[in-house]
């Protein structure tokens, strides 16, 4: 099944490893791996800018999106897995 994380992004709920909300970024190793992977192309910004509630790590990119860490959780719970 799939995960629909906000502007008609769903990602295959089979491909998350986490769902972090945006104030976990203080961390000084948390900002170190979001920098490298700035870099390298893997984020994709799903909310308009300072708008992120949370973000999720999937096996190819990382999600800043505009729907917060708990709705998401529900989100993932509420969907059927086939």
């Amino acid at each position: 099944m799939f995960l629909h994380l906000g502007a008609d992004v769903v990602v295959p709920k089979k491909d998350i490893i986490a769902i972090l909300e945006i104030n976990t970024i203080s961390s000084p190793i948390t900002k170190e791996f979001l920098e490298i992977a700035k870099d390298e192309g893997f984020i994709e910004y799903i909310s308009e800018n300072n708008k992120e509630k949370s973000y999720l790590i999937a096996t190819d990119k990382i999600y800043f999106s505009p729907i917060s860490c708990t709705t998401l959780k529900k989100r993932s719970d509420s969907v059927i897995d086939e």
